[in-house]
């Protein structure tokens, strides 16, 4: 019995290691480990306990990292890079026109200061970015996003003391900066993205963030001019859009879902292995976002109560850096192990095909 129970603990350790490991060694170093056992060993000693978890855990990552260079994930990075560039472009492009167009609702004193040079810079930049991906010019590309990365760092990150809420506000934007210039970063074929796109969906990717800034903006040109001093003034509201009538503003909102679906029908066409891969990359933004909305509500609501800032506790800033990366991994890893089953299942209809039952 001692020997079985031996047998049993050295399969639970040897379960560390990746399948395919496994399946062809797992029997041979099964052997040797109980060869190697002392009389009446009944269980794993320390020393092979830590041996095993340490390779095995070497072997997995080893495993994982090659699963990156899948072509597969160079396309996903492709479309993800021109994605969050054209999102990007047209969240600068909102920004500076909101700067240069005044909202006729706006009462005196509260007219927009007008565009500075950083507005400019950040739509500068993000065409850029959006114009060397179509060309072909990645590295530019990738070397024009990491610049707004840095330059986002070098100007927010300093309010991290006086202004905490705002720079926690604008850590998704941050973190879908970095996700487009690590994708744009990953080596791809010259022109890729338009290749895997084709021209309806590169169309789609590119014209629906324009027409949703249009939108937005003419919105903000047509909103009702509010006079309080009259009686029985109707306007609608809804977030931050404004009309004199809710047909007027239904119509705002169907044309921005509208926008919003092309985009999103854009990328469910594509390939599922990369699509599941462009979901995985985007995640993590998603992921912060919510942590942000939920787990910090009550810390931005006393904020804003307290007329002070507030400072994060190093948990609250463990939680907002470690959040992305975990749920990249997790996604990749989930992909991975769908994937896998979905290659098992195949070859056993291949199997069930060259040898049917009672054949």
């Amino acid at each position: 019995m001692s020997g079985d129970e031996l047998e049993r603990g050295y399969r639970r350790l040897l379960a560390v290691y990746p399948w395919e490991h496994r399946r062809v060694y797992e029997d041979e170093m099964l052997a040797v480990l109980l060869a190697g056992a002392r009389p009446g060993q009944r269980r794993p000693d320390a020393a092979d306990v830590r041996n095993l978890v340490g390779a095995g855990l070497r072997a997995r990552l080893r495993v994982g990292a090659r699963g990156f260079t899948e072509p597969s994930w160079a396309d996903a990075a492709t479309v993800t890079g021109l994605l969050i560039g054209v999102v990007l472009l047209a969240l600068a492009a909102k920004g500076l026109l909101n700067q240069l167009v005044r909202a006729p609702g706006l009462p005196p004193g509260f007219a927009p200061s007008g565009p500075d040079l950083v507005d400019w810079l950040r739509v500068a930049g993000w065409a850029g970015v959006c114009a060397a991906v179509l060309i072909g010019w990645r590295w530019l590309a990738a070397g024009l996003a990491w610049a707004g990365v840095l330059g986002w760092g070098a100007l927010v990150a300093p309010q991290t003391g006086d202004n905490p809420t705002y720079v926690v506000d604008m850590l998704p934007q941050l973190a879908l900066a970095v996700v487009g210039a690590v994708a744009l970063t990953v080596p791809a074929p010259r022109r890729r993205a338009i290749a895997l796109l084709g021209v309806r969906r590169l169309l789609a990717l590119v014209l629906a963030p324009t027409a949703m800034v249009a939108l937005l903006v003419a919105n903000r040109v047509g909103s009702p001019t509010f006079d309080f001093s009259a009686d029985g003034a109707s306007y609608q509201v809804l977030y931050s859009l404004e009309a004199s009538s809710e047909l007027v503003l239904w119509l705002y909102v169907a044309g921005l879902a509208a926008a919003a679906s092309a985009m999103v029908i854009a990328v469910v066409t594509l390939p599922a292995e990369v699509r599941r891969r462009i979901v995985v990359m985007l995640l993590p933004v998603a992921a912060l976002a919510l942590v942000i909305d939920s787990a910090l509500a009550g810390w931005v609501t006393s904020t804003m109560n307290m007329g002070h800032a507030i400072p994060l506790v190093p948990a609250q800033w463990a939680m907002l850096v470690l959040v992305a990366p975990v749920t990249f991994l997790a996604g990749a890893l989930l992909v991975r192990r769908r994937e896998e089953t979905l290659r098992m299942v195949a070859l056993g209809r291949n199997a069930d095909r060259e040898h049917p039952m009672g054949g």
